[in-house]
């Protein structure tokens, strides 16, 4: 015999209440009333961006690549769409003391193919000196096609840390969109899977009921020691550098502002 419950029952620090199945699905039901409201705003969010207006970029500029120097519009690779993140960069910086949310964006970013199959090439861009970038590069193990844009102007060059994109008309190339902060999120899928759970994604920011778990700020996905002691700051080591060969968890951890 099953047992329900017709009232939610008294739970466990930190943890739902316990109710039955046709009570769990009315909440349910009730909360995707609001989703779906978010997702048609999302919608209308996505149409009025398409309408936005343009700015013609150089694309004969040049960035620096595996090849090296390459006219910027060589990163649309023949297609008539271009996504680039650009990636925040710390001059003269061990490998651990790059970026620390950057890191987050380009790992989860390893593989284009459906951007590609959609028409729209992928690359990630940044400030630093294709010297240290190619090193680092080969330490995290990234496959995608990264450019040095050192001294090129904005929107190509400039401020990092952005999702930006850019349309090409033949050999003209244009600004068409371009994020940051939490815009830069729809990048790194882990944080809206991490919205779906109960406990979310463990930040401090967040809002939760009373006896939830309390957040510590954006560092889960960072270790600053041995101990796995994470915080937010210069120190901060993204989780997928552990695994890099010679990474090991023993290891002293450089600063942003360190120099190898």
């Amino acid at each position: 015999m099953t047992t329900t419950h017709e009232h939610p029952t008294a739970p466990a620090t930190g943890r739902p209440p316990v109710v039955d199945l046709a009570t769990w699905q009315a909440a349910r039901d009730e909360l995707l009333v609001r989703e779906k409201a978010h997702t048609r705003e999302g919608d209308a969010l996505a149409a009025a961006r398409r309408r936005l207006p343009m700015v013609e970029v150089d694309g004969d500029v040049e960035v620096v690549g595996a090849q090296g120097p390459v006219p910027f519009l060589d990163l649309f690779e023949g297609r008539d769409e271009l996504l680039v993140y650009q990636h925040m960069w710390h001059d003269g910086a061990p490998h651990q003391g790059q970026c620390e949310g950057c890191t987050v964006t380009a790992w989860q970013q390893k593989d284009a193919v459906y951007l590609q199959a959609r028409g729209v090439s992928f690359a990630i861009l940044t400030t630093g000196r294709w010297g240290e970038v190619k090193p680092y590069l080969d330490f995290m193990g990234y496959t995608q096609p990264w450019y040095s844009v050192r001294d090129v102007a904005p929107p190509i060059g400039g401020d990092m840390g952005r999702l930006t994109c850019f349309l090409r008309d033949g050999d003209r190339a244009y600004l068409t969109y371009s994020t940051t902060g939490r815009g830069t999120e729809v990048a790194g899928p882990s944080f809206a899977l991490l919205d779906l759970t109960p406990y979310g994604r463990g930040e401090a920011w967040q809002e939760s009921p009373e006896g939830w778990p309390e957040g510590n700020g954006p560092c889960w996905y960072w270790r600053t020691d041995a101990d796995g002691e994470a915080t937010w700051g210069p120190t901060g080591r993204p989780v997928p550098q552990w695994t890099r060969p010679g990474a090991g968890p023993v290891e002293t951890l450089g600063r942003h502002g360190d120099h190898h």
